[in-house]
C-alpha cells in the first residue's frame, strides 16, 4: 500500500474480509476523492491489479513530474478508468496534454513506470502477459516523481473500487550486473495460483533464494547466504535450519515426497567447477551424507520412492555441457539421462506418480519444458512459445506446473536475476498456460519445488531496488 493518504469525509479504505484486497469505499457521493501517493527518486514501477469498480467511479493511476506540493502544471502519465468504464491513457508531455485511447479494454493488471527519462504504462488482461500499451520520453522530468492511486465517485452515487497486489518498487536497468553493483533487496512471498494473490512473508536486504514449503504446511525453508533457514508462513523471525558442516549451500535444495529427508547442494572447497555436492540429511536437520562424488552436482528433484535424486551435472566425459543424472542415495552410483552435446538442460523433477521427469532444454533451440521418461526415453516437449521457459514445478496432486517464464531478449542458456519475468501456470493434463504473477527476479526465483501441500500456493521470490 502507497503510505501516504489524503481521503474525503465518507471514503473509507478497508482489507476486504476474506480476499484479503483493498476495498476503497465512497459513501454518499459529493466528489468524494481518494489520494494514495509516495514521492520517491530513480526508477520506479506502480503496479496493481484492478478487480472492480463499480459505476460511477473514475480510478487513476499516475506518476507525476514533482514533489506532491508542487504538481501544478506538472508533466504527468496516468492509466485511467472513466466512470463508464473505459480504460484510456492520459499524459501530460511539453505542456500538451493528450488522450490515447486503447486497442482493448478491461484490463486487470496495471503498470506505470520510470525508467530515467522515459514513462510507460503496461497492461494485461488476466492470465496474459504483459503488453505495452505507452512510452515516450518526457524531456524535463524532476528528480522525484510522484506515484499514486486516486479514486473519485460522482455527486449522490455510493461505489467501491477493489484492488490487489498494490506494489511501489525501485527497479533497476536491463543490463544490471549484481556481480559488479552488488544485489538488489529480495522478497520472500506466497501466491495462491488461482486467485493470483501475493502476501509478502518476509523482507531483507540480504540476497534470499529458492524456498521450499515444508512438509507441516506451516513453514517455507529458504536459503540465505550459503545457509538455511525455516520462516512461518504467516511470518516471523527466520530459524536457522542445521546442516551441520555444509555452510556453502547454493539454492538447490529440496524435500523428499515423504517429507522426511532434505537434500541439499554444497560447495566443497578445492573440487572442480566450484565443487557442487548433493548431499542429503534429515529434515529436522543434522549431519550431511554425501551422495555426489564428483562435481560439479546440482540437486533438483527426489524420486517418490526416495530412492534417487536428480541433479544436473559436467562430467570430463560428457564435454561442457550440463546433463542430467539421477544416482541412488544409498550407494551414489549415477546414471546419466540426457546427452545433448552443446546444449544446456536444467532443473528435473519427477512427477509424484513416478512416471515421468520433468525438466527444461534448449535442444529445440529456444529454452522450452519438457519431459521423459525415468529411463531417458520418450522425450516430449511441452510448451512451444517465444519465451524462454525454465523450472517446471508440478503441485502434490499432480495437476498443475508452474513454472518461470524469462523474454526472448534473455540469452537462451541464461536464467540471470534480476529481470522483468512472470511465473506460469499449466495443466499437465495438457492446455495453454496462464500467467499468475508479473515480478522482478529470475535466478533465485523460483530454481526448487515450492508448492504448499494443498496443491494451492506457490512460495517465490522477488527482487527489487530500495526506494529513497
Amino acid at each position: 500500500m502507497l503510505p501516504d493518504q489524503s481521503l474525503s469525509e465518507g471514503v473509507t479504505i478497508f482489507q476486504h474480509p476474506t480476499r484479503q484486497s483493498v476495498v476503497i469505499r465512497h459513501s454518499n457521493g459529493s466528489g468524494k476523492f481518494s489520494h494514495l501517493t509516495r514521492t520517491t527518486t530513480g526508477d520506479a514501477q506502480l503496479g496493481l491489479d484492478l478487480l472492480r469498480a463499480d459505476y460511477p467511479i473514475r480510478v487513476i493511476i499516475s506518476i507525476v513530474s514533482g514533489p506532491k506540493s508542487d504538481i501544478a502544471g506538472a508533466s504527468y502519465l496516468s492509466f485511467q478508468k472513466d466512470p463508464d468504464g473505459n480504460h484510456f491513457i492520459r499524459y501530460r508531455s511539453k505542456d500538451q496534454e493528450r488522450d490515447l485511447e486503447l486497442p482493448k479494454q478491461r484490463y486487470v493488471t496495471i503498470q506505470v513506470r520510470r525508467e530515467g527519462d522515459q514513462l510507460s504504462c503496461l497492461a494485461a488482461h488476466p492470465g496474459e502477459p504483459l503488453q505495452e500499451l505507452f512510452r515516450e520520453t518526457f524531456p524535463n522530468l524532476d528528480e522525484q516523481l510522484t506515484y499514486g492511486i486516486s479514486t473519485t465517485c460522482d455527486d449522490g452515487a455510493e461505489c467501491e473500487v477493489e484492488l490487489q497486489n498494490i506494489r511501489l518498487e525501485g527497479i533497476v536497468p536491463f543490463d544490471y550486473d549484481a556481480g559488479e553493483s552488488g544485489y538488489l533487496p529480495s522478497r520472500l512471498e506466497v501466491i495462491d495460483v488461482f486467485l493470483n494473490r501475493r502476501t509478502i512473508i518476509h523482507e531483507s536486504d540480504s540476497r534470499l533464494e529458492a524456498p521450499n514449503w515444508m512438509p507441516d504446511g506451516g513453514r517455507l525453508l529458504f536459503n540465505q547466504d550459503g545457509n538455511l533457514w525455516t520462516i512461518p508462513v504467516e511470518g516471523g523471525e527466520p530459524s536457522r535450519l542445521n546442516t551441520s558442516f555444509a555452510n556453502r549451500n547454493n539454492n538447490d535444495h529440496g524435500i523428499s515426497f515423504d517429507g522426511t529427508m532434505l537434500a541439499i547442494s554444497h560447495h566443497r572447497e578445492g573440487y572442480p567447477e566450484g565443487g557442487s555436492s548433493v548431499y542429503v540429511l534429515p529434515i529436522e536437520g543434522g549431519e550431511p551424507r554425501l551422495v555426489t562424488e564428483r562435481t560439479p552436482s546440482y540437486w533438483h528433484g527426489w524420486s517418490p520412492d526416495g530412492r534417487e535424486v536428480l541433479y544436473v551435472a559436467k562430467r570430463p566425459e560428457t564435454g561442457d555441457s550440463y546433463h542430467i543424472f539421477a544416482a541412488d542415495t544409498e550407494t551414489g552410483e549415477e546414471r546419466q539421462l540426457t546427452n545433448y552435446q552443446g546444449s544446456h538442460v536444467d532443473g528435473p523433477e519427477y512427477s509424484p506418480d513416478g512416471e515421468w521427469i520433468y525438466y527444461n532444454g534448449n535442444h529445440s533451440g529456444t529454452m522450452q519444458l519438457w519431459r521423459r521418461k525415468p529411463d531417458g526415453s520418450e522425450a516430449e516437449q511441452l510448451t512451444f512459445d517465444a519465451n524462454n521457459n525454465w523450472f517446471p514445478h508440478l503441485s502434490p496432486d499432480g495437476k498443475w506446473m508452474v513454472y518461470l517464464a524469462y523474454p526472448s531478449t534473455i540469452d537462451v542458456d541464461s536464467h540471470p536475476t534480476y529481470k522483468q519475468v512472470e511465473l506460469r501456470l499449466m495443466p499437465t493434463s495438457g492446455g495453454a498456460p496462464r500467467t499468475i504473477a508479473y515480478l522482478f527476479g529470475g535466478q533465485g526465483t523460483i530454481n526448487v519445488p515450492s508448492w504448499s501441500p494443498d496443491s494451492r500456493q506457490v512460495a517465490f521470490v522477488s527482487y527489487s531496488r530500495n526506494l529513497d
